[in-house]
């Protein structure tokens, strides 16, 4: 079938489709077949409508379509937009309005009366007298020709940068009203209002649906601008479009994706939206790294024990960890042995509760018990991370054989930490977790580390806790009942035989493990550059350019200078993504918080240095990782922020005024970063996975180069966190350099751990670094 068969048969269903809409309600069902008959005969055999002296022959088309006396002023309006649709789509010239406005009706209520007055006069005096009468014939002002592509009044002589001045400017050049306008790129059918397009003219509203960039590209084709002229002057170049066909896509979803769609992805063929989907998914979403896969896969399956009620820094418990420590003894959780709840994530029964409570405590206070001996405290984080491990090795022995996760099945009411002493239980997880995966990683190594240090002689948790065995129970292929008999004759003597075999274990891993996670792959595209840090920092030059109108956007403003500045600061001290986060700020002119007490908090702060008449960042040495290091000398990190490339504009905008509009009502935390408070937010400081989640989002919409869109700053990066900001600076000053010592002073570390981890120095750099050096001598004769 030709191109023009197939116009004609999309523009006759359309054709019918404004039949039963808008004819078939004001007109009987015969008149309304009568109607779209004809006007599906004027298309197929491409006929222009009936016209008298430049005006539609209403007598004619009346008789062609039998209507007789059904004729209404109503329906001669909704025919007369049908026929100026097909004028339109044959291409020939518009016919002149004879369809009277309201205040033409009103008007003519008295020339009726004068007509009367006519007929009157003509029956006294006669056809000649009546013609020597004055003739009364009021006309309202002709419509102005509707031309598809009309002449400029005056040639451009400005550029306005708004959206709303530009599009005045361009009908003021056209010497078009918006209604004119707007009857001009409609099309028939359409529902798009035309209130919508004078709220653009009076700066109401800007275009943000698919259906208004469509409407925008259609006055740009007419008034013969640029494609994307007006888009580009829209103040909120960031904002996701609304209307996208993603109807078989859950709402979450289309809420993420909906980011990185090209305006007219609904007009694309199905195969080349399914392909654009995909790569949306495998590349900015999820990452595609084999690593990424595997999360995406396994995080479906859930199996954890959660310990809701465990709270840690100081040793201090919850009122809900308090009472199921007081209620332990009474309660077996025998309630909880639902083969239902064995399949996904639970909350741990009060007794293991309170034996997760009693190892953090022990673990975290400032002192030891009395008659307690440990080696070495937990932090934070590192209590943080222990907890869920654990909580995962547990999930595992009680989720259900049968499930996709294919657990153990141990009923929750026997889960104790005295299940970790024995050998069968390590065994059968390692061997689970490597069924899993497909091969040994360093977590099964650092996993029997925790083993070894919880029955360490005299230091070790459970080795200060014989009573834990009371509650273990035989557990077939796991525990033999002569292995219970055994810890109970001499519980020191079966901790120690445990420490021997979790060592073993844990040198017979070292031996296969495997690397799962590359931590450079999502940036290897970076760090392969000439220049590293510079091919990074092309994404806040992205941010700025997609900068939303303060004015207009105030919150969607300051989360852009917001990820502007994550990452400038990132990439200016080396942070890792806990002193970044936790970083506080000391507004201008305000009294800075004592060193002192930033050691008591461990954590860093922002601040006006009047002697350096700098911005100053101050973390004390306490507050980092590796505290002991070399590197610190027990002294902390200091360093003045340069004011390059407007850093100072954007920070001090941050603090004054965008901070503030994150923040909301909500309480202030302090910290320089804070989260977009929302009528659901608890808390406005960020926790390491929601920072984690902030940067990741930041890479997302301004840092990946989407081939479908043109928008990114980097081809081939994918998602990741703040911890590759360290790589990327270390990797830097090695090309630049090739010292490793200088690459160390950028993230505070030493040399050797440089070396170790984060210098990706590639052969050819380090020669073309001998050669720049060398041929200096050639340059110098």
């Amino acid at each position: 079938m030709s191109k023009p068969d197939l116009s004609s048969r999309h523009f006759q269903r359309k054709i019918s489709k404004f039949c039963e809409l808008r004819i078939a309600p004001i007109a009987s069902k015969r008149s309304t077949n009568a109607i779209e008959a004809y006007f599906i005969k004027l298309i197929a055999d491409r006929m222009v409508p009936p016209l008298l002296n430049g005006r539609f022959d209403w007598t004619e088309i009346s008789h062609a379509c039998r209507l007789g006396e059904d004729l209404t002023g109503d329906l001669k309006k909704q025919i007369r937009i049908a026929l100026d649709a097909i004028l339109r789509w044959l291409g020939a010239p518009p016919v002149a309005d004879d369809v009277r406005s309201p205040r033409q009706t009103s008007r003519s209520h008295g020339s009726g009366q004068r007509e009367a007055a006519h007929t009157t006069r003509k029956a006294q005096f006669g056809d000649e007298g009546f013609r020597a009468q004055p003739a009364f014939v009021e006309r309202g002002p002709e419509p102005k020709h509707i031309s598809p592509f009309p002449e400029p009044l005056f040639e451009a002589s400005t550029d306005p940068a708004a959206f709303q001045d530009a599009l005045v400017y361009q009908m003021r050049r056209f010497g078009e009203s918006y209604w004119q306008l707007y009857r001009a790129v409609i099309r028939l059918g359409e529902t798009f209002d035309d209130k919508t397009l004078l709220s653009w003219i009076q700066g109401e509203r800007v275009p943000r649906s698919v259906a208004s960039y469509d409407i925008l590209a259609r006055i740009e084709r007419r008034y013969r601008l640029p494609a994307g002229y007006f888009k580009a002057k829209l103040p909120h170049q960031a904002r996701s479009l609304h209307g996208h066909d993603l109807s078989d896509i859950t709402p979450a979803e289309r809420r993420r994706i909906a980011w990185h769609l090209p305006d007219d992805f609904s007009s694309l063929p199905f195969s080349k939206r399914e392909e654009i989907l995909d790569w949306v998914r495998r590349v900015i979403i999820s990452g595609s790294t084999d690593y990424r896969r595997y999360q995406a896969a396994a995080s479906k399956q859930r199996y954890a024990i959660r310990f809701p009620g465990v709270t840690y820094g100081g040793g201090a418990l919850s009122p809900r960890t308090s009472s199921l420590i007081a209620n332990a003894n009474n309660n077996t959780a025998e309630t909880l042995e639902d083969p239902d709840l064995l399949s996904g994530v639970v909350d741990a029964p009060p007794r293991l509760a309170m034996e997760m409570a009693d190892l953090i405590r022990f673990k975290t206070s400032t002192l030891t018990a009395i008659g307690f001996q440990r080696n070495g405290v937990w932090g934070e984080e590192t209590a943080a991370q222990k907890i869920e491990h654990l909580g995962l090795m547990f999930g595992a022995l009680a989720a259900s054989p049968a499930g996709v996760v294919k657990g153990r099945g141990v009923p929750l009411s026997q889960l104790t930490f005295g299940l970790l002493i024995f050998p069968g239980v390590w065994d059968w997880y390692l061997q689970w977790r490597e069924r899993r995966r497909g091969f040994y990683t360093k977590w099964e190594e650092d996993m029997l580390m925790v083993a070894q240090a919880l029955t360490r002689a005299e230091v070790g948790w459970i080795r200060q806790h014989p009573e834990l065995l009371k509650n273990v129970r035989p557990i077939d292929g796991l525990i033999a009942p002569e292995e219970i008999a055994y810890a109970q004759r001499d519980w020191h003597a079966a901790c120690d035989a445990f420490h021997r075999h979790a060592a073993n274990r844990s040198k017979e891993i070292q031996r296969v493990m495997r690397v799962h996670r590359d931590p450079f792959e999502p940036i290897m595209c970076v760090l392969e550059a000439e220049s590293p840090l510079a091919e990074y920092r092309k994404i806040t030059d992205e941010i700025l350019n997609r900068m939303p109108d303060e004015n207009r956007y105030p919150r969607a403003a300051a989360e852009a200078v917001r990820s502007f500045l994550l990452l400038r600061l990132g990439m200016h001290l080396g942070l890792r993504q806990k002193n970044l986060r936790q970083l506080r700020v000391c507004p201008r002119g305000h009294f800075p918080t004592s060193e002192r007490r930033l050691e008591d908090m461990k954590c860093g702060e922002l601040r006006w240095s009047d002697r350096e008449q700098g911005w100053e960042v101050l973390v004390p040495s306490v507050a980092f990782k590796n505290a002991g290091s070399s590197f610190f000398g027990q002294k902390p990190f200091r360093l003045i922020l340069p004011d390059l490339l407007d850093l100072y504009k954007y920070l001090e905008a941050y603090i004054d005024r965008h901070r503030g509009v994150l923040l909301g009502p909500a309480k202030d935390p302090g910290t320089l970063f804070v989260k977009t408070v929302k009528t659901n937010s608890v808390d406005a400081a960020y926790n390491a996975a929601t920072f984690y989640e902030a940067w990741r989002t930041v890479i997302q919409r301004y840092g990946i180069y989407n081939p479908y869109t043109g928008r990114g700053a980097v081809k081939g990066l994918l998602p990741h966190g703040p911890h590759n900001v360290r790589d990327i600076l270390a990797t830097h000053i090695l090309k630049q350099t090739g010292s490793y010592e200088q690459a160390s002073y950028a993230i505070q570390d030493t040399p050797d751990v440089v070396q170790q981890h984060y210098g990706r120095f590639l052969p050819q750099d380090k020669a073309a670094l001998a050669a720049r050096i060398l041929n200096q001598v050639w340059e110098a004769a």
